[in-house]
């Protein structure tokens, strides 16, 4: 999980990758932006993982785009 410098000018989000898997989900409201090769499984597992650590993804993305 990780964001890109460049993203401070889009809502809170972060992207997901594995291998040749990619996908993109705003955090308020956790939901799904884009999905490339995650299943269905997959994704309702990071899903859960997101929720799991939404306020630790805000704090470390205010840290970093000084928010």
């Amino acid at each position: 999980m990780f964001f890109y410098a460049s993203d401070n000018d889009e809502p809170l989000h972060i992207h997901i990758e594995r291998d040749d898997k990619v996908a993109k989900f705003w955090i308020d409201p956790i939901r799904l932006q884009k999905s490339g090769g995650f299943n269905r499984h997959e994704i309702t597992r990071i899903h859960k993982l997101i929720e799991e650590n939404s306020s630790k993804i805000e704090e470390v993305w205010n840290e970093y785009f000084n928010h």
